[in-house]
């Protein structure tokens, strides 16, 4: 009889787009999957049509979208003010145990929960039906090396992390890194960050953790794993890297930015994007586009609209208007080597493009991995999230990028921009680091062959489950 598993990837698409390609992997493998699926609480027409792609694009999965809680948790504070994000959303999740445990019970068979690191309520479904779960943890394994050991680190704190600043932390399986360098939300003495802790201090409680990376790509921090020495004091799960899982791409071939990148010379295009809530305002745009003119190299550049102050948490937001937020005259004067994107472009097909030279990235761990496995150094621009961490990672430990100074200061300056890209796309340190990232690339695809570590990973995986 054949296995079948329950993918449950919490909320937001950053977290549903790694589950799918995971839910891919189970097929492969021919395994049953049913992703279950939670509709935000903020209705958004992203989610809708995510999930029409991805079913769409994968028939063999079934997707059943769970239905809301029968209360919702409140969103604001005792004083009427909302609470932060990450509280709604882990309250909500919460609230979503009864729904998921429902759907579990009427399922004729389940061999395994596999479940986002932002549900981890639902352990307590799991061990109440008897039922293995494992986390699949959709960032790096550096991140995940260092987040493990926060929890005992923050509980032996005699001060808050506001008055460390930017003093060093060293920790297996990392680089020394600032304070400073972690999530916000966990440097601030709230809710969230005591909730994000909780996250981590849970996961021991799994069966183990499946991880979208490889092990050549982040061999200090899976050693630190492997050996056990993140958890302190209890037993590390099993910690499985199966990555690197990333989209295919190929379903806009006719989209404009790939009619124009064909027009371009190999690898002479930086290509700018910082993911689906990567904003600036206006007058960060304006200095990349100074900087962008300056340098005098081809790029092609995705601008999303800033944010209004009365601009809810998962609301789309409008159309740019690039004639109002870039300087005057900058289209005109660089239509002959940029072109600018309103919102969205295919990433994963710009980025394996032959045009396609460099990688600005917000380093995302979606977009980090798509960048590695198109072959691409990493002009690393970190702005929420776990990003900062990842940072780190790319530029000391797998040597594929640089960052952009001034990122965690109020603005990165346009002469920043300019001599970072001419550096990237016209330097012999440039050049080391562009062989460097096809090394990695090479390594990613014989990772995931038959016989390489993460095919190897996830059968030992299965063959537990």
């Amino acid at each position: 009889m054949k296995k079948s598993v329950v993918l449950y990837p919490g909320l937001g698409v950053g977290h549903l787009t790694p589950m799918v390609q995971l839910a891919q992997v189970f097929l492969q493998h021919d395994v049953d999957v049913t992703v279950a699926l939670v509709e935000p609480p903020v209705k958004s027409p992203d989610f809708a049509k995510v999930v029409s792609r991805a079913a769409a694009s994968n028939p063999s999965i079934t997707f059943h979208v769970l239905p809301p809680p029968s209360s919702t948790p409140d969103g604001s504070n005792p004083d009427g003010t909302p609470k932060q994000h990450v509280v709604q959303m882990f309250h909500f999740l919460g609230a979503m145990n009864a729904p998921l445990r429902d759907f579990l019970r009427s399922l004729l068979s389940v061999d395994a929960l596999v479940i986002d690191m932002f549900c981890c309520n639902a352990l307590d479904v799991a061990a109440e039906l008897g039922l293995p779960v494992y986390f699949f943890y959709a960032s790096g394994a550096g991140d995940l090396s260092v987040f493990l050991q926060m929890p005992s680190v923050h509980a032996r704190m005699t001060t808050s992390y506001s008055e460390l600043g930017d003093s060093v932390l060293s920790l297996p399986g990392a680089p020394p890194f600032k304070v400073s360098d972690l999530p916000a939300d966990v440097t601030k003495d709230s809710e969230a960050g005591n909730l994000i802790w909780r996250i981590f201090e849970r996961m021991p409680e799994s069966n183990g953790i499946l991880v979208n990376t490889f092990e050549s790509l982040e061999t200090r921090a899976v050693r630190a794993l492997s050996d056990g020495l993140c958890v302190p004091d209890r037993v590390t799960p099993p910690v499985y890297c199966i990555g690197p899982l990333v989209s295919a791409g190929g379903g806009e071939k006719e989209h404009e930015c790939l009619q124009w990148l064909d027009t371009q010379p190999d690898n002479s295009v930086v290509f700018l994007s910082f993911g689906s809530m990567g904003t600036f305002p206006k007058k960060q745009l304006e200095q990349i586009a100074i900087g962008l003119e300056k340098s005098g190299q081809r790029f092609l550049w995705v601008v999303r609209t800033p944010p209004g102050d009365d601009h809810k948490h998962g609301e789309p937001l409008p159309e740019p208007d690039l004639d109002v937020l870039l300087p005057d005259g900058f289209l005109e004067r660089t239509k002959e080597r940029g072109l600018v994107l309103k919102s969205w472009a295919p990433q994963v097909d710009v980025l394996n493009h032959r045009a396609t030279g460099a990688f600005v990235t917000h380093c995302g761990w979606n977009s980090t991995l798509e960048g590695v496995t198109a072959g691409l150094p990493l002009l690393c621009w970190p702005m929420y999230a776990e990003q900062k961490m990842n940072k780190i990672f790319i530029v000391e430990e797998m040597k594929l990028g640089v960052e952009l100074k001034g990122y965690d200061k109020e603005i990165v300056e346009a002469e920043e921009v300019e001599t970072k890209v001419r550096y990237m796309m016209d330097s012999e340190g440039g050049r080391a680091l562009r062989e460097r990232a096809e090394s990695a690339k090479n390594r990613a695809t014989e990772a995931l062959k038959k016989g390489g570590s993460s095919h190897v990973a996830f059968v030992e995986f299965l063959n537990k489950v």
